[in-house]
C-alpha cells in the first residue's frame, strides 16, 4: 500500500495527484492570508443579505479593486485574478443539480490562491496552492 492512500486503494496517490494543490511559498502564504481576510466580511455580507448569485458576488468582489480573470481563445491568460462562477452541478435525484450559490477563485501568485463559496447554508474562505489542472479550484472527482 502507498503512504498516505487513502483507502489503500493500489495506485491512490498517482490517480489523485491532480486534487491535491501545489505548496505555497510562506510569503506567499502571508499574502494569501491577507487576500482572503479582505473577502471573508465581503462574503458574510452577502451571505446575511441572502445574495449569492455570482453577479452580485463578482460585483460585489470587483468593487475590492480585483480584476476579472481575462483568458483568450488558446487559454493564455490576458490579465486580471479573480474568477466567480457557479457552483459545481452534482447527480442528484437522478439528474444533474447546479445548487445556488457562487464560486470563487482569487490568483494572488503563481503559487498561492484563495478560494471561497457563498451558497444558501453557509459560506467559506481559504487559502490553498493552485491545483495542477484547474487552476484555483479545486478540481471534480474523477470517478
Amino acid at each position: 500500500m502507498e503512504p498516505g492512500a487513502g483507502d489503500g486503494a493500489p495506485h491512490y496517490n498517482e490517480n489523485n495527484g491532480y486534487r491535491r494543490p501545489g505548496a505555497m511559498s510562506p510569503a506567499s502564504s502571508t499574502d494569501a492570508a491577507r487576500e482572503a481576510d479582505r473577502i471573508r466580511p465581503v462574503l458574510k455580507r452577502l451571505w446575511e443579505q441572502k445574495r449569492w448569485d455570482p453577479a452580485t458576488v463578482r460585483a460585489a468582489l470587483l468593487h475590492l479593486g480585483y480584476e476579472e480573470e481575462r483568458t483568450g481563445s488558446n487559454g493564455k491568460s490576458h490579465g486580471g485574478t479573480l474568477m466567480v462562477r457557479a457552483m459545481n452541478s452534482r447527480f442528484t435525484d437522478g439528474r444533474e443539480v447546479t445548487p445556488e450559490g457562487a464560486l470563487v477563485g482569487l490568483r494572488v501568485h503563481t503559487d498561492a490562491c484563495v478560494t471561497a463559496f457563498v451558497q444558501k447554508s453557509n459560506y467559506e474562505v481559504t487559502t490553498n496552492g493552485p491545483y495542477p489542472e484547474t487552476g484555483c479550484f479545486e478540481p471534480p472527482s474523477g470517478h
